[in-house]
């Protein structure tokens, strides 16, 4: 049988230290079933045929993040958009983002891949860039959005920090579409003529150290129980089946 006497200061600092913990490891614990979901997710795209322009567009595109979708048309080169701060084995360059018009007029954005800085002219890779009508296989990805403390997209300069689909489907005078402009397509590693760009860049390294983080934050809370418990227990507000710790 257990008897506590809370003192309030003690109890006033640990409780919102342990809510705060065990809320944090249920969290993880959640975010560790939805990154489950998505890596399950992703494997079954990856593995499924791709999809025509059509079949993605008719239905979730956004649940189809990850698979690949085949394009044809014919790029305007004209307006590219620049990635800034992409880096390949060590080598900092760009990404170099695309506007394809298919065969029926849609402009969809199509991420060729990474060159490196000193290629940025489009006249220093002239093989790369294709011209007439081209056949894609591609990855799709979600528009995104600015992380916190990533420097802002300068679009008047054309240095870009993160992919906006609406704005730059704008810019490429594509009319706004309320399913195109929530994705855009990353190449595949089919070489491109001259080297560049060097598509294959989408990263499916993702993660999933949720369980591992749940386990710490439940042990925190673990601990300070126990700290809690024992410092009551030493100054005799605990007692045990009607005992308490002898003091010397």
């Amino acid at each position: 049988m257990f008897r506590l006497r809370p003192a309030l200061w003690p109890t006033l600092i640990s409780l919102p230290i342990l809510v705060l913990s065990l809320g944090l490891g249920i969290w993880q614990m959640e975010r560790r079933e939805w990154k489950r979901d998505l890596l399950d997710r992703i494997a079954t795209h990856r593995a499924a045929a791709p999809l025509t322009l059509d079949e993605l567009v008719r239905g979730d595109a956004l649940r189809q993040e990850y698979g690949r979708v085949k394009l044809a048309g014919t790029f305007l080169h004209d307006h590219e958009f620049y990635l800034a701060a992409r880096s390949l084995k060590n080598d900092v360059g760009l990404q170099v983002v695309t506007p394809l018009q298919t065969d029926d007029g849609r402009i969809v954005l199509f991420d060729r891949g990474w060159i490196p800085s000193n290629k940025k002219d489009p006249a220093r890779r002239v093989k790369g860039q294709s011209a007439g009508r081209v056949e894609l296989t591609g990855v799709v990805r979600r528009t995104q959005i600015q992380r916190q403390f990533a420097p802002d997209n300068e679009p008047g300069r054309n240095i870009w920090f993160h992919v906006d689909v609406p704005l730059m489907r704008k810019m490429a005078g594509a009319s706004p579409d309320p399913v195109l402009d929530t994705f855009f397509v990353e190449s595949d590693a089919t070489p491109n003529p001259g080297g560049v760009p060097i598509g294959g860049q989408t990263n499916l390294d993702i993660p999933n150290d949720h369980l591992q983080y749940a386990i710490t934050w439940f042990l925190i809370a673990l601990a300070l129980i126990g700290v809690y418990l024992a410092y009551h227990w030493e100054n005799g507000w605990l007692t045990v089946a009607g005992r308490t710790k002898e003091k010397p």
